[in-house]
């Protein structure tokens, strides 16, 4: 039986928090793009990092000059 509480933790939406410097720049690692396009995809379409992976997935360039 698992805990209430880790299902919690399970069931809950990753959020990135674009008022924290090293987060976005986790998250931009993460998905492989520029913080400036982390900070626009949230902006564009939310907080939740579902939505923001899903939006930087419909444009599959990569502005990281180690991407290149």
């Amino acid at each position: 039986m698992v805990p209430s509480q880790n299902r919690q933790r399970s069931a809950r939406q990753e959020r990135i928090d674009i008022s924290y410097d090293y987060a976005v720049c986790a998250w931009a690692r993460h998905f492989n793009v520029s913080e400036k396009r982390v900070k626009e995809a949230v902006a564009a379409v939310g907080d939740d990092a579902d939505r923001v992976r899903e939006h930087l997935g419909r444009e599959r360039k990569s502005d990281r000059p180690s991407a290149n």
